[in-house]
C-alpha cells in the first residue's frame, strides 16, 4: 500500500506515518509506503489517476475539481472520499511589531503564500478573494512553508500563510522569532467561510503558540483522505474502520487529527452527504464501514 501525503516536515506527512503505523498494526499488510509529494493535494490527486498510490490526502477544496476536471487537472479523476482526517487552521503570522493587526493591512507587504501550485497558494486566492482582495495587493512570495519560515525570520518577507497546528516549522519559528497572529477583523472571518463551503471555523487556543495571549478563530479546511473508485472495497472498509475506531490512538500519536471524530459524527443525523464534500461521494468501502459502524441507517 501507497500513501501520498506532502512536501518534507509537512503536516500531512506526520499524519500519514502515524497513520501507516496505525493501520499496519491492525493487519494491514506492510511496509506500507508513505510518499512524498511536494504538490500535496494535486499531486496525489494525479498520482491516484496514475496508480502509482493507492490513497492519498487532501484539502478538500481540491477533490472537487479533480472529480470534475477541472484547472490544475487536465481530466476527471474519480476520486472518492475514505474519510475526513482534520479540520486545521489556515493563518497569517508576521513578525512582531511589524504594524500588521489584520487581513487587510497585508496591502502593500511581503507575503508567503505557499509554493504557487501548492493547496496553500490556492487557499490564499480564496481567503483573499472572499474578502475583496487579491495578489495584486502586495508582494508575493512562493515560498514552501519551511523557506518561507525561515524568510520572515530573516525580515526577508513581512507575512507568511501557514497551516495547521501543530507542525514543527511554526513550533520552531515561534520559538526563535517574535511572531503575531493575524486576527480577521468583525464580519470578516464569517464573509470567507460563507464563501469557502469546506471552510470551518478553527479556533487557535491560546498558549498553543507562544504568539498567541488568546484564543484566535481562523478559517479552517478540512482535510481528507481520498482514493479511487476502483480501489478495492473491502480494503477501503477495513482501512476507514480502523481509522474510526483508532481515532483515539491517531489523536495521542499526532495532536494534528484532534477533533476528527466530531468531523464524522454528523452521519447520524444528516446521512452520507455530511461527508460528500464538493460533489465527491464515500467510496462504497467507505460507506459500507460507516454502516457498519452505527454511524450510517
Amino acid at each position: 500500500m501507497k500513501i501520498g501525503t506532502a512536501e518534507a516536515n509537512s503536516t500531512f506527512l506526520s499524519q500519514g506515518q502515524v497513520l501507516a503505523a496505525l493501520l499496519e498494526a491492525n493487519g494491514i499488510p506492510g511496509p506500507i509506503e508513505v510518499l512524498l509529494t511536494p504538490s500535496a493535494s494535486i499531486e496525489n490527486a494525479q498520482r491516484i489517476a496514475r496508480g502509482e498510490i493507492d490513497y492519498g490526502y487532501m484539502a478538500a477544496n481540491w477533490i472537487g475539481r479533480a472529480l470534475r476536471g477541472e484547472k490544475p487537472f487536465s481530466a476527471p479523476i474519480p476520486l472518492r472520499l475514505v474519510a475526513p482526517m482534520n479540520c486545521g487552521p489556515m493563518f497569517f503570522i508576521a513578525r512582531k511589531g511589524s504594524g500588521i493587526r489584520g487581513i487587510r493591512d497585508l496591502r502593500g507587504k511581503r507575503v508567503s503564500v505557499g509554493m504557487i501550485t501548492s493547496g496553500v497558494c490556492q487557499h490564499a486566492h480564496s481567503i483573499f478573494g472572499a474578502l475583496g482582495m487579491s495578489f495584486e495587493d502586495f508582494t508575493v512570495s512562493y515560498h514552501d512553508f519551511a523557506n518561507g519560515a525561515e524568510a520572515l525570520a530573516k525580515g526577508e518577507i513581512d507575512a507568511q500563510l501557514q497551516c495547521p497546528i501543530p507542525n514543527k516549522i511554526m513550533t520552531d519559528l515561534d520559538t526563535s522569532t517574535d511572531v503575531e497572529v493575524i486576527d480577521y477583523a468583525a464580519g470578516e472571518l464569517d464573509v470567507v467561510l460563507a464563501k469557502n463551503s469546506v471552510y470551518r471555523t478553527a479556533v487557535m487556543k491560546a498558549g498553543s503558540l507562544r504568539a498567541l495571549t488568546q484564543d484566535s478563530p481562523q478559517p479552517g479546511v478540512v482535510n481528507v483522505l481520498v482514493t479511487g473508485a476502483a480501489q478495492d472495497a473491502a480494503e477501503v472498509a477495513k482501512v476507514t474502520q480502523i481509522i474510526v475506531r483508532g481515532s483515539d490512538e491517531l489523536v495521542r500519536r499526532n495532536a494534528l487529527y484532534t477533533g476528527m471524530a466530531d468531523l464524522w459524527a454528523p452521519l447520524k443525523t444528516q446521512g452520507e452527504a455530511a461527508l460528500t464534500y464538493e460533489g465527491v461521494p464515500l467510496h462504497d468501502g467507505a460507506r459500507d464501514a460507516f454502516h457498519a459502524l452505527g454511524f450510517l441507517a
